[in-house]
């Protein structure tokens, strides 16, 4: 795949994440939106491949963190906050033990 397909991939692989992730809240996606692209616009010119490649590696990282570790928070009261996390961010409550399991 081509440098600029790469680009343009990653490009539109944060502004996915950014929907998913700050649904529901204006402001939160205005300024992701808004941050992304500027970031974009301002390496536009970069011809280095070296460089390119650095910084498709910084974007991906981003969109990890942003998909993986970021979970809505709204609040409701003073002193309370309602989280609202995605069902990818929702993982198995698995007990801890001492004692491990025999495997079945």
């Amino acid at each position: 795949m081509g440098t600029r397909l790469k680009v343009l991939r990653v490009f539109k692989d944060l502004h996915k994440t950014r929907s998913r992730v700050f649904r529901d809240d204006d402001r939160a996606l205005t300024a992701a939106r808004l941050q992304i692209n500027e970031e974009f616009k301002k390496n536009k010119n970069e011809t280095s491949e070296q460089n390119i490649k650095e910084m498709l590696k910084m974007a991906r990282a981003v969109e990890t963190i942003l998909r993986e570790n970021v979970m809505q928070g709204e609040h409701v009261e003073e002193n309370k906050v309602l989280l609202r996390p995605r069902e990818s961010l929702l993982l198995d409550n698995v007990p801890y033990s001492d004692s491990p399991r025999n495997k079945t």
